[in-house]
């Protein structure tokens, strides 16, 4: 029989290799963290235009004298006036959460985002996608920022199923838009 060296033990964590103080705020911070979107966005746009235009011109005969006698004094007038207004308003709202993991943490320490969350009602789908950079000072101590904070954000809302079918225009309403 041979002599064999005793082992070392080892210790191995059950949390994960990252260290964190358990007296710190649990933050996204790493590659593969989740953050909460608080989504809060509204866009108002209004427009209001005013254009007035007028002009006037008045020529004036005299009768003819001489061999133009046969003219008669005559006068003529016009006048041309256009005016337009219009105004435009539009104000759109979204509100809600979505959750988004780390996808890369910048030289800077700044956090590039990104989710999708997807809600199925009745055979519809209804899909929130959220992209951006976020910075860590912005996260709250729940792990949650205001979509105000996210730069460079791409907050798309799209849908699919029978109700968003409905309400897409027909091939041929399509095609009429398209050669007209």
């Amino acid at each position: 029989m041979g002599i064999t060296s005793p082992q070392t033990a080892g210790a191995v964590s059950l949390w994960g290799d990252g260290y964190r103080n358990i007296f710190t705020d649990r933050k996204a911070s790493q590659i593969g963290d989740i953050l909460t979107i608080l989504i809060s966005e509204t866009a108002s746009t209004s427009t209001t235009k005013s254009s007035s235009n007028s002009k006037s011109g008045s020529q004036t005969l005299n009768a003819g004298t001489g061999i133009f006698g046969f003219l008669a004094a005559a006068s003529a007038s016009g006048s041309d006036e256009f005016k337009a207004d219009g105004s435009a308003t539009n104000t759109n709202r979204a509100s809600g959460t979505v959750t988004v993991t780390v996808k890369e943490v910048m030289p800077n320490g700044n956090l590039i985002v990104e989710g999708t969350q997807s809600i199925w009602n009745n055979k519809n789908e209804h899909k929130i996608t959220l992209e951006g950079m976020v910075r860590p000072e912005d996260i709250s101590y729940r792990n949650t920022i205001p979509s105000s904070k996210v730069a460079d954000a791409t907050l798309k809302f799209d849908g699919k199923g029978p109700l968003n079918a409905k309400q897409r225009q027909g091939i041929l309403t399509q095609i009429f838009n398209i050669l007209f």
